[in-house]
């Protein structure tokens, strides 16, 4: 830009910054197109709000592909003046897949771990979540527009079950499930500071996350 308009780095530099430009940079961005986002945004947001009375609300969702991954070389332990050191490459062992309803009332997870993500693992999810609430209480799942969340075994379960109420995302607004920012922290926090040389080893570290039942 310099050059274009003939002025120096130094002025083309004091006007981005005058105003606030960044022009190496770039960020994404995704808008819903859902007819009745704003619907399903009051009925999610209320539900998180003003919960109905008898009854919990969870965030559901599945965390796929969770790779077991171990460094090529140990990692360099903390120092005074001197960060973590893991090295660049690793070795992969393995994935799997974590299922998690997170209690909005009190933050904690329901959890249960599968190397699949068929309907078929998602039902038997269903299940521990219907031995883990009090028979007294119905329960809402607030959910995103995965497939696996809609198949014709999944809607046959919620029928027999009709404490059990979905209620689901705008297309393209996930970030509306509270249990997203779960997922955030454990990835930040548990699985990319781990190492883990098994999925049994990985599996196993998952179920000593605080707040996690199984």
């Amino acid at each position: 830009m310099a050059r274009k308009l003939k002025l120096s780095q130094s002025t083309v530099s004091r006007v981005w910054r005058a105003f606030g430009l960044q022009p190496h940079r770039t960020e994404t961005f995704k808008l819903s197109t859902d007819p009745l986002f704003i619907d399903k945004v009051r009925d999610i947001v209320g539900l998180y709000l003003n919960p109905p009375a008898k009854a919990l609300v969870l965030c559901v969702d599945k965390k796929s592909q969770i790779q077991a991954l171990d460094r090529t070389q140990p990692i360099l332990p903390l120092a005074p003046g001197i960060a973590q050191g893991r090295t660049h490459d690793y070795m992969r062992h393995g994935t799997t897949t974590l299922f998690a309803a997170l209690d909005m009332s009190t933050g904690k997870v329901i959890g249960e771990l599968h190397r699949r993500h068929r309907a078929k693992e998602f039902v038997q999810f269903l299940r521990t979540i219907d031995a883990n609430v009090p028979e007294a209480l119905d329960v809402h799942l607030v959910m995103d527009n995965y497939g696996t969340h809609k198949t014709p075994s999944v809607k046959g379960w919620f029928a027999r079950h009709p404490r059990f109420h979905a209620h689901f995302t705008p297309t393209s607004a996930s970030w509306l499930n509270m249990v997203e920012r779960w997922f955030g922290l454990l990835s930040e926090k548990q699985i990319k500071r781990g190492t883990h040389r098994s999925t049994i080893e990985l599996e196993r570290s998952h179920s000593q996350v605080p707040c996690y039942s199984q």
